[in-house]
């Protein structure tokens, strides 16, 4: 089998590199580049990728060893039937690794071609180290980086307004821009860099907020040798993701006209505010997988898709979404619905084994943040609890008692919420255990028993999964 290059793939034509990429992951790979890919075959963007290597180890030489080609492959659920779909990325141009030669990093900030900065470096990725103490020598952390190739292109340009970039940070932190940007400020601030340059940061840079959406679960090492087989390339960088895809970015029409996504049929929304976006995900996605966890492995389920697809614990996700979920949001019902429903069909994917035990990792907290604030907008709105979600709850108080039906449960959280739960299912009667637990403010940062009917109808619940218990056993 040939390995995969330009010369071996028949392409040897090269766009100017508009876009510089932190990160040569997994996810970006899988995402931003797959997205950029699409423009260039159905608009007039006609840019490139360049990755730079966030960190000293990593795979752009891996990389730059297939000339920047690789393989997506998109397996999931698309209008109730399973879909398979690979596509040869090629507009990616190469890698480099700023550890090996930091002036030929700096030097890409002077291209003229170049338009975008897009990141992903982990949540931690965005952060001010004080030991980069010089844009001299190569800073640790990304925005140290980012800070240094920004001034060279400052100097390099004289400050030119038009050749300020667009940053585009793709990291799963709230207001990612808006933190990079003052990151960057504050290394300015840091290496007393010129006034003119913290005016061109401020005034002309365009830092953007942004919301991504995507499961990348990465290279497929379990059938590697049959992909190679059906792509006729030895490809080893080759990247599975679902075809649900989502990037929501907050930027000027400046932005999305140089950026042309909606000419593309993709899924890439420029938006003012991005609140009610990520709201939509943090209650559907994220709150739906919470709610359901611990109602369907009490039924003895153990996977996302094998409880979507059962009787009960299906018909209990689908009725808390569009029942009480949805009804407690501000986009348009139609909006919201269409969104929920890629939700089902991406918790149904064949292609991806998601196992329950692996979303109860720290459900306390996770129920508190995306399913609480739903419970709460639904009394407010409709003068009502929401049955499905604190039954929930009730599942949870009773999931975190680690054991059912005489099997233990292997419980995932920190000793200070274990300890809790401990204490109180060492009182005499649910209606202790339940109140010890909705009064915990520590949990929820109120007293969940002050609301009217909240802890009867969690109690109610929890003694009706208990009889389950006693049946069952």
């Amino acid at each position: 089998m040939q390995p995969l290059n330009r010369q071996t793939a028949n392409i040897t034509a090269l766009r100017p590199v508009k876009v510089l990429q932190f990160g040569e992951g997994n996810f970006l790979r899988g995402f931003v580049d797959w997205i950029v890919d699409i423009l260039n075959e159905k608009t007039d963007f006609n840019g490139s990728v360049e990755l730079v290597q966030p960190i000293n180890q990593g795979i752009v030489h891996l990389i730059n060893k297939q000339d920047g080609l690789y393989h997506v492959l998109l397996e999931g659920i698309q209008g109730g039937e399973a879909t398979q779909e690979t596509r040869l990325i090629t507009c990616v141009s190469g890698g480099l690794n700023p550890y090996d030669d930091y002036q030929a990093y700096l030097q890409r900030g002077e291209n003229p071609e170049l338009e975008f900065i897009i990141s992903n470096t982990t949540e931690a990725g965005i952060c001010f180290e004080a030991n980069d103490t010089t844009p001299d020598t190569i800073p640790s952390s990304f925005p140290g980086k980012l800070t240094a190739l920004l001034y060279r292109r400052f100097q390099h340009f004289n400050g030119a307004a038009d050749k300020a970039l667009t940053i585009i940070p793709c990291e799963l932190i709230e207001k990612n821009g808006e933190n990079l940007r003052k990151t960057v400020l504050q290394f300015a601030q840091h290496w007393n860099l010129p006034e003119g340059f913290v005016a061109w940061v401020e005034n002309d840079t365009i830092f953007c907020n942004t919301l991504v959406d995507r499961i990348v679960p990465g290279f497929p090492k379990d059938n590697i040798k049959e992909i190679q087989a059906e792509i006729g390339f030895e490809d080893n960088l080759v990247v599975k993701a679902e075809p649900f895809h989502l990037w929501v970015i907050e930027a000027p029409a400046s932005v999305a006209a140089a950026f042309p996504t909606d000419q593309a049929d993709l899924q890439v929304k420029f938006v003012d505010d991005l609140t009610p976006y990520r709201t939509r995900k943090v209650r559907i996605l994220n709150g739906a997988h919470t709610a359901l966890v611990p109602v369907a492995y009490l039924q003895g389920l153990r996977t996302v898709r094998e409880s979507v697809e059962d009787e009960k614990a299906g018909t209990f996700i689908q009725e808390a979404i569009f029942e009480e979920i949805i009804p407690t949001l501000d986009l348009s019902k139609e909006e919201l619905e269409q969104f929920a429903n890629d939700v089902i069909e991406r918790f149904q994917n064949p292609f991806i084994r998601h196992e329950l035990m692996s979303i109860a990792l720290n459900s306390v907290s996770k129920y508190k943040v995306r399913v609480l604030p739903s419970v709460l907008e639904f009394q407010a709105r409709k003068g009502q609890l929401p049955q499905r979600l604190l039954r929930s709850l009730a599942a949870l108080i009773l999931f975190y008692k680690g054991e059912f039906n005489g099997e233990q449960i292997p419980l995932n959280d920190t000793q200070d919420v274990l300890d809790a739960f401990k204490a109180a299912w060492s009182k005499a009667t649910p209606e202790e255990t339940v109140n010890a637990i909705l009064s915990n403010q520590d949990f929820w940062d109120t007293d969940l028993t002050l609301i009217e009917g909240f802890e009867a109808t969690v109690t109610q619940e929890l003694k009706a999964l208990q009889q389950q218990e006693v049946q069952v056993g």
